[in-house]
């Protein structure tokens, strides 16, 4: 079987000569991680949409600076009711970005974010989905983005979540209008991938919303996230896609509400020891729905032994259910790999 083919099977619910082992592209040079362990036992994951935005009443900027010796950006977006900008740093080692000052800070700024909103037109586009077909061909699958659920893109993309949930208390009625606008983006896109999936197979979709159940309750989940995801599922019946969620943190307290929803993809699972959830647990709860595993990335750090006992325990728990692949998809100290890639891979192939 190619990669591509091992990867649909899981998803599909076919027989699988042996569980794939998968990394988002670019996490690391693929070429050289083919080199070093072979293109037949490392797949790829892109992550690609068939939307985009429109929004031809709003300008965006991008101011370069350095703080301290460390890179940053300010993006400005500029509407006629007024500006609001973030500003973030990047790491200096695996250049990975945090923000240090949100877009909403204050009520005010949701008049200038809810312009921004209702300014959208969300159109299809199948020019860089199509060219990541192209480059994947049989070494992956794309991994379509549906972007993040309200809640999660207020406090990962727009606003801290000190603020959002202060906001929340007080401007109940301004936030549900945020949200609400927000779910009417969300459905334009639903409709779009709908549309796309007549031309195109579309195995399954991706709200990348990093789930972690510390940063939003068991209560906030099944308001703001899982009625989102249903949406979509309804929107997307009879077409055979799989709803998928990043679900990257701890989740033991959301499981029953994942368990009733129609999610059907965990993508990048993070278990044991790093995480609360392990492989057995979740293919117990959860018998309906795929794992891709992100593999412990604390575990990179240890002997190329325990690396290979932490594969082989993984695939203990769910080598056989032919629900699962393991993947790289969260950020992991830089050059590991070339110590980890190799042990894992040898343990799914004498595991299979």
């Amino acid at each position: 079987m190619t990669m591509k083919e091992r990867m649909l099977a899981v998803i599909k619910g076919r027989k699988i000569d042996k569980v794939p082992f998968v990394q988002y592209y670019p996490i690391n040079p693929h070429e050289d991680a083919w080199a070093v362990v072979g293109r037949d036992n490392l797949g790829l994951l892109k992550w690609t949409q068939v939307h985009q935005f429109i929004t031809p009443d709003c300008d965006f900027e991008t101011i370069n600076f350095e703080r301290n010796g460390i890179r940053g950006e300010r993006h400005i977006i500029h509407t006629p009711v007024g500006c609001i900008f973030e500003e973030m740093f990047f790491e200096k080692i695996i250049g990975g970005a945090s923000i240090k000052k949100h877009f909403i800070k204050e009520k005010k700024d949701y008049e200038v974010f809810l312009f921004y909103l209702k300014n959208i037109i969300v159109k299809e586009t199948l020019d860089v989905f199509i060219n990541d077909l192209n480059l994947l061909g049989d070494d992956g699958l794309p991994h379509i983005s549906l972007g993040r659920t309200p809640y999660q893109q207020l406090w990962v993309q727009w606003v801290s979540i000190d603020d959002l949930c202060q906001h929340l208390v007080d401007f109940p009625d301004l936030m549900e209008e945020v949200i609400k606008q927000l779910n009417n983006i969300h459905r334009e896109i639903f409709l779009i991938v709908r549309n796309v999936s007549k031309k195109y197979e579309i195995p399954y979709v991706i709200f990348g919303d990093n789930i972690t159940a510390p940063m939003i309750g068991e209560r906030y989940f099944k308001k703001y996230c899982v009625p989102v995801y249903n949406e979509c599922a309804e929107i997307l019946d009879g077409t055979g896609i799989l709803i998928g969620v990043h679900m990257d943190g701890d989740l033991k307290p959301l499981w029953d509400a994942i368990k009733q929803s129609q999610v059907r993809v965990i993508d990048s699972m993070s278990v044991p020891p790093d995480n609360d959830t392990s492989v057995a647990e979740a293919l117990s709860i959860w018998p309906e729905k795929r794992l891709l595993i992100n593999f412990p990335s604390s575990v990179h750090l240890k002997s190329p032994a325990e690396i290979y006992q932490q594969t082989i325990e993984i695939l203990k728990q769910g080598g056989k259910s032919g629900r699962i692949w393991i993947q790289i998809s969260e950020n992991m100290p830089p050059g590991v790999w070339r110590k980890s890639y190799p042990e894992i891979t040898r343990a799914i192939n004498d595991f299979c």
